[in-house]
């Protein structure tokens, strides 16, 4: 590999393999150590058969190389395109966490032997494939789509399209997610949302189960390589977002950090990840997020960034690290920010809903509130499944967790998840069941799509995929977790009843307002949104009441578009409830559009009159205004 490496001092400013020069390249890490620490070279002797042999090359760093904790030290003389690495402590081998490539976890499910080695090239070299390290990402712009405007989808790269029945060429992987691009469209998905997609060792050595969902500790500057269809998953995944992109889908991915991870080097991830491979947003996961030091980072600003919750008073205050703080500072001039990019995510609106789709006693107040609930300096994220704590179907067929296949006696998982099972545990051939199920399906759906907040569709929910009852299936590499593709054929009219909900959702601004203060006054003297009960303007939000009518005004968009009106009344009621409608302005009558108890998803063309309509018991009815129409048209 090399005829002489020469020693020189480097820095520590940036930690991990620096290229410097031609054949020069910076090493610093944090190391612990009693005697010795240093870089371990691995060089390449002639092939055996088919598998290169290597031999170890360790070069300590200098003692007096040394500022905090962190050594470092320039080598130069490297003579090969690209070489492997680690580093050493004392008799560990210690790969580096900021290695940009690694070798040895290309397939999936297999304990990596030997252990991972760290790769480093320099940018500007040809690959072995012949593929240029540089990648052109052409016009490839952030998409910035606003969160009151997106639909986020959560999915797992191997699951989403591992099946048989998905029908890519390239299942499992990052280039068999972009070959689904066409059915993100037509669900009207904007941003798709993965699971750790970062490099990690999948199988658990004490036990050798697989942790399918990745929620470990794992090399966050790394795709997964098991992810990709190729050798190279840094230039897949990127090809992976340019495409996506192009059809005007954001990228999110999900991060989850142990407690003992360095705050800064959280900092260091997330920005490597936009710069590098252009993702539009982290789900941040884990105990010690610096949430602050992320929020106020300007590389960020344009970057959607989700947490369990966001200290806004902190953020956007008079002396806000954004506007009075930041802005004051660099000398511009102090106002809000163009973007909002920060969103808070958790289980608030998971619980509240089942609860209110079950009819639980004193629900209602709790429904309403997350139903409007749009804060005015950060966004919400809501969402009624998970990958966790049932899917969508499996919320309305089981309320006992079913996880005996994870090998803990079925002790593992939530034990309580806010769901019923219509009457029967599990699958079930009773008729009344089954047209209940149905019924809560499309309720669940509307009562996610028709809050105020960016609402979040777990892969698969949207055709009835189901785990059995598995609530906490993070050990499930088989189909449990792969998404059976030949649901979305047999569960057909349910998944053109989301797409219809989602379409009117996306075609309606005053289903997703900025925040819920905009536009206090809709139209004609109207409120935006007002609440209504048996009687109309008035609703009374009691411990026994289980339904309410929400109406939205819409005003005219100044492109010849009159104001339009909106109903949703919602009963989860076991029984027919009445619920008042408020006076239209003359001209106008009500039509129904949607009913969850008559499965209709397109407009029934219903014109209704009537001061007062009846609505079945666990349902939601959806109206809008319409011209009333004269006799003899």
């Amino acid at each position: 590999m090399t005829k002489q490496i020469i020693v020189s001092k480097g820095n520590p400013y940036q930690l991990g393999v620096t290229p410097v020069g031609k054949g020069a390249y910076n090493f610093a890490a944090n190391l612990r150590c009693q005697k010795e620490c240093g870089v371990i070279i691995y060089e390449k002797n002639d092939a055996e058969g088919e598998t290169l042999a290597f031999a170890e090359r360790k070069i300590p760093f200098p003692k007096e190389n040394c500022i905090g904790k962190v050594r470092f030290m320039q080598l130069s003389g490297m003579e090969e395109e690209s070489f492997f690495y680690n580093f050493y402590a004392d008799d560990a081998v210690v790969p580096d966490p900021y290695a940009r490539a690694l070798s040895g976890n290309e397939s999936w499910g297999q304990i990596c032997r030997p252990e991972y080695q760290c790769i480093a090239s320099a940018p500007d070299r040809m690959m072995k494939t012949e593929q240029k390290a540089d990648f052109d990402w052409g016009k490839d712009r952030p998409l910035k789509t606003p969160w009151t405007d997106s639909l986020l989808y959560q999915l797992h790269v191997r699951g989403f399209t591992k099946h048989i029945s998905s029908g890519v060429k390239y299942k499992g992987t990052f280039a068999g997610l972009a070959e689904k691009i066409p059915y993100l469209k037509s669900l009207g998905v904007t941003a798709i949302e993965l699971l750790p997609a970062y490099e990690f060792s999948e199988v658990e050595e004490r036990t050798g189960q697989i942790n399918y969902w990745g929620f470990k500790k794992g090399f966050y500057f790394v795709p997964k390589a098991s992810y990709c269809s190729t050798k190279q998953p840094e230039l897949e995944f990127k090809r992976m977002v340019k495409v996506l992109h192009e059809n005007g889908i954001e990228v999110i991915l999900q991060f989850y950090f142990p407690k003992e991870t360095a705050q800064n080097f959280i900092v260091d991830v997330i920005r490597y990840w936009v710069g590098e491979y252009h993702i539009d947003g982290a789900h941040l996961m884990g105990e010690r997020i610096p949430a602050l030091a992320l929020a106020a980072d300007p590389m960020l600003a344009d970057t959607k960034l989700i947490y369990y919750d966001f200290p806004v008073w902190d953020i956007y205050g008079e002396q806000s690290i954004y506007d009075g703080g930041a802005a004051f500072q660099s000398g511009a001039e102090s106002g809000p920010m163009p973007y909002k990019n920060l969103a808070c995510c958790r289980d608030d609106f998971l619980y509240g809903m089942r609860s209110f789709l079950k009819g639980d006693e004193g629900s209602l107040g709790n429904a309403l509130y997350h139903l409007k609930n749009q804060p005015e300096k950060m966004g919400v994220v809501n969402y009624i499944a998970n990958y966790e704590g049932f899917c969508l179907t499996d919320m309305v067929s089981y309320q006992e967790r079913h996880n005996e296949a994870n090998g803990e006696e079925n002790q593992d998982g939530n034990s309580w998840n806010a769901t019923w099972n219509c009457g029967e545990e599990g699958e079930t051939k009773k008729k009344e069941v089954i047209s209940l199920r149905e019924k809560q399906l499309c309720n669940a759906v509307l009562l996610l799509l028709f809050a105020q907040g960016t609402p979040m569709i777990a892969a698969g929910d949207e055709f009835l995929h189901s785990k059995g009852g598995n609530n906490n299936a993070w050990c499930q590499d088989n189909e449990v977790n792969w998404l059976n593709w030949r649901l979305a054929k047999k569960n057909e009219e349910f998944l053109e009843f989301v797409k219809a909900a989602v379409a009117l959702r996306k075609s309606n601004p005053v289903f997703h307002m900025p925040d819920e203060t905009a536009g206090n006054f809709g139209a004609e003297g109207f409120p935006a949104v007002s609440w209504h009960g048996r009687e109309a303007w008035q609703l009374s939000v009691d411990e026994e009441t289980r339904e309410a009518g929400i109406m939205y005004c819409q005003p005219a968009d100044g492109n010849g578009e009159e104001p339009a009106f909106f109903y949703i009344a919602y009963n989860m009621h076991w029984e027919e409830r009445p619920l008042a409608l408020p006076f239209l302005k003359s001209g106008l009558q009500w039509e129904k559009i949607m009913d969850t108890a008559e499965g209709r998803t397109v407009p029934a063309g219903e014109g209704i009159n009537e001061k007062v309509i009846s609505v079945p018991g666990r349902s939601i009815q959806i109206l809008r205004s319409v011209k009333l129409m004269k006799e003899g048209q």
